[in-house]
């Protein structure tokens, strides 16, 4: 694949060393390792070849492989989560969670200063809070296919808004004059400012020749 390709793809990401699945689209694989979940939405998901969408590693993946060719890629922490930082584990006085009336047990997570952490152990008055990510340090594998690629413009326009919103394409009216996209909702969604600002953004700088985003909300009488 090339930069600015979009695409779609199917992946299974496991953690090396344990073989632990963390993250993947295919529903029958998650119902095979018996981590199918119903609140999970399954299937093939749009990424942008350099669209600063996914970890670095999984980026450079996308660029070694074809349609429809399934590969296994391992992805180092440098270009994956990142190493783990010993600065980013925190002693804080178990008093200050009882005073916000917060359940300061090992294993919950808590958010602190807009970090999320995970509670390691509570000792001596003092709980240690572990602020890394998850999967730093971690070695991952991610089994990689490239399902789909996307030429027409409206199909890319309805990928950038369902990576964002998840919103399918039957609920997308898409229409393209010249360097303006008009994109109707046809259902009522309420959908925050500011994912509409990054959305058009991303259909600004990826999808030639558009250069202007018009949102369309459709109200009918019930």
């Amino acid at each position: 694949m090339n930069s600015g390709d979009f695409v779609y793809i199917e992946y299974i990401g496991r953690i090396r060393d344990s073989g632990e699945i963390f993250d993947l689209t295919r529903e029958d694989v998650a119902k095979k390792e018996n981590i199918f979940s119903e609140e999970v939405k399954y299937g093939p998901v749009p990424m942008i070849v350099d669209g600063d969408f996914i970890m670095p590693g999984l980026n450079e993946a996308l660029r070694e492989i074809k349609i429809c060719e399934k590969k296994i890629f391992e992805i180092k922490p440098e270009k994956a989560f990142g190493e783990r930082n010993p600065e980013l584990v925190k002693l804080i006085p178990e008093g200050k969670f009882r005073e916000q009336d917060i359940d300061a047990r090992p294993g919950n997570f808590v958010t602190i200063n807009r970090l999320k952490g995970k509670i390691v152990s509570v000792d001596g008055g003092r709980v240690k809070i572990d602020f890394n990510h998850p999967l730093a340090g971690k070695t991952l594998e991610y089994e990689i296919e490239i399902v789909k690629k996307l030429d027409e413009s409206s199909e890319k326009v309805k990928a950038v808004i369902y990576y964002f919103t998840s919103i399918p394409d039957e609920d997308l009216e898409v229409k393209i004059n010249e360097k303006t996209v008009e994109v109707e909702f046809k259902k009522q969604l309420n959908i925050a400012k500011e994912a509409k600002d990054i959305i058009a953004k991303n259909i600004i700088k990826w999808i030639s020749p558009i250069e202007k985003v018009k949102f369309i909300d459709v109200f009918i009488k019930e």
